[in-house]
């Protein structure tokens, strides 16, 4: 009979640990291209297109706190965190909206 905790390590699919009772579990927002993001931290999520929004790009940027997940594709839209981080992603602001509130199959983790 074998020990069903001795699992062999080679496998492709690690099972995450069991949760901590009475913590809950951080959910992840897909931004694009398996970037993810704590749902979490967000605290806007915005079009580029407006002069604020450029600024606000830049300002990070200089600031050191900009994180670009768009692999290089056009930016489609900038998130705001907490943190003070600006995170650019490809995906449209109202698909990244949709994700966020989990209404449908776009959600990630």
């Amino acid at each position: 009979m074998s020990d069903p905790d001795a699992e062999a390590t080679d496998e492709a699919v690690v099972r995450a640990p069991d949760p901590v009772p009475g913590v809950p579990r951080a959910r992840l927002l897909n931004v694009g291209y398996g970037n993810l993001v704590a749902a979490g931290r967000i605290v806007a999520i915005v079009a580029p297109g407006a002069s604020p929004m450029r600024r606000l790009r830049r300002d990070a940027s200089n600031r050191g706190k900009l994180v670009d997940a768009t692999e290089g594709r056009r930016t489609r839209s900038i998130l705001v965190l907490d943190s003070d981080h600006v995170v650019l992603s490809a995906i449209h602001p109202e698909t990244l909206a949709a994700r966020l509130g989990g209404d449908g199959p776009d959600e990630a983790a």
